[in-house]
């Protein structure tokens, strides 16, 4: 069985759009809503998209390592299946049928698949509007690789995994739970990139975003990323509130197709693997 996990806390504006994008590639679909506080709008929120959430997290502050601990507690409730790892704002494209991709692994003793981000952002580098009818497609025409260069933000993640198998914060590396995770080229558990490495689309980059960057950065709990979005924070206000999409090296491109995601669009993708796995 494939099964989709994802951690809803904050917003839910782009969520109903990736559950869309995800309803026809998974078995079952687990939403996992974290909580600021009970008196946290997010559970209401989560309830008028229809969503009945799998499990409910509640804490004073936003704590990054939670969000960590709970996607692995929601995987590891079904340890022995498959599970497509997703923040609400990620959409992933593969290059094969998943369930082909999924063969291949349990043949040759893969646990893990593993992509890298290609950054959505609207026309001019600006931040588009989004809401539950929004065409993401249209409003995102622009994929490129901002966030690493601009921040030092890791572009890496995990896709596509075994319930078994932990992941280590941000879900950027798998987590063997003995000191050690999977960085760089090769690992024995993990799907070669050579066969399959897979696009996380990131819709992050709306009109809230830049609000949402500045909290962040103005958070002074440990592993926050604070100084990385303080980082990004200034760099967008230096570029007048935009990204700036003549950066050569954002690698920005307008895709071909808006309507759908196809793998093939963005043609820097080849060199661009081979950078995101070395950092």
């Amino acid at each position: 069985m494939l099964n989709l996990v994802t951690v809803v806390g904050e917003n839910t504006h782009i969520l109903s759009h990736m559950l869309k994008h995800y309803e026809n590639k998974v078995d079952k679909i687990h939403v996992a809503v974290y909580r600021q506080g009970k008196d946290d709008g997010i559970l209401e929120e989560i309830e008028e998209l229809g969503i009945e959430p799998f499990m409910v997290f509640t804490e004073d502050k936003y704590n990054w390592n939670k969000v960590t601990e709970i996607y692995n507690i929601v995987k590891n409730t079904k340890p022995n299946d498959w599970w497509i790892v997703a923040d609400d704002d990620e959409l992933q494209v593969y290059p094969d049928d998943i369930d082909y991709i999924i063969k291949q692994c349990e043949r040759y003793g893969y646990d893990f698949v593993t992509g890298g981000f290609l950054d959505r952002i609207g026309k001019d580098g600006t931040f588009p509007k989004v809401n539950r009818d929004t065409d993401i497609h249209k409003e995102f025409p622009l994929a490129g690789f901002f966030r690493y260069p601009m921040s030092g933000a890791c572009p890496n993640k995990v896709t596509l995994m075994k319930g078994h198998q932990w992941v280590t914060p941000g879900q950027h590396y798998a987590d063997f739970q003995d000191g050690t995770n999977s960085w760089g080229k090769e690992h024995p558990k993990r799907m070669p990139i050579e066969d399959c490495f897979v696009q996380v689309h990131h819709f992050k980059w709306d009109e809230t975003c830049v609000e949402r960057i500045k909290k962040v950065a103005e958070n002074k709990q440990d592993y926050s990323y604070s100084e990385e979005y303080k980082v990004m924070y200034n760099a967008i206000k230096d570029s007048n509130w935009k990204i700036d999409i003549k950066n050569p090296k954002y690698l920005v491109e307008e895709l071909k197709e808006f309507s759908y995601i196809n793998y093939e669009d963005y043609t820097n993708w080849s060199s661009l693997t081979k950078k995101i796995v070395t950092i």
